[in-house]
């Protein structure tokens, strides 16, 4: 069984150029709490820190059979394991071509959790216009067709 959050914003928002997968380190409650779909990706972004990389603003609802634990922090940053190589590959690409690093989804590989993120160009406001503008004719043009 997989379950998968999705960040349904990073497709519209950015236009991803490559992408990427990354473990995370969590909690014991945070993994119980992702295997049950109770994480938001909604407005997260992966920030660097030194020579780490951290899933930044992702919520992971406290685990309600965890107990009271009052000094669980659901939106604290979370550090993502990569390879040496591929971390330096992508602080250059952020740092020379002004790219952003976008949560794409987050998933569960038999008992692994790991994230997928892209190096994202952010769009323009225009270019939202132009794909809403696009997805409506498409659905009028589906519509004309059902129809005849």
């Amino acid at each position: 069984m997989t379950n998968t959050i999705f960040n349904r914003r990073a497709g519209f928002d950015y236009e991803i150029e490559e992408i990427y997968k990354a473990g995370l380190v969590l909690l014991g409650q945070e993994v119980k709490s992702v295997k049950n779909g109770q994480v938001s990706l909604k407005e997260s972004f992966v920030t660097i820190h030194g020579h780490d990389l951290y899933l930044t603003n992702a919520r992971i609802a406290p685990y309600a059979q965890a107990g009271n634990a009052a000094s669980y922090d659901p939106i604290r940053p979370r550090k993502l394991l990569l390879r040496k190589n591929e971390i330096k590959h992508l602080i250059g690409k952020v740092r020379t071509l002004g790219l952003t690093l976008v949560p794409i989804r987050l998933y569960t590989k038999k008992r692994l959790i790991k994230l997928e993120f892209g190096l994202g160009k952010g769009k323009k406001k225009y270019d939202k216009r132009q794909k809403i503008a696009k997805r409506d004719d498409d659905r009028k043009m589906r519509q004309a067709l059902k129809n005849l």
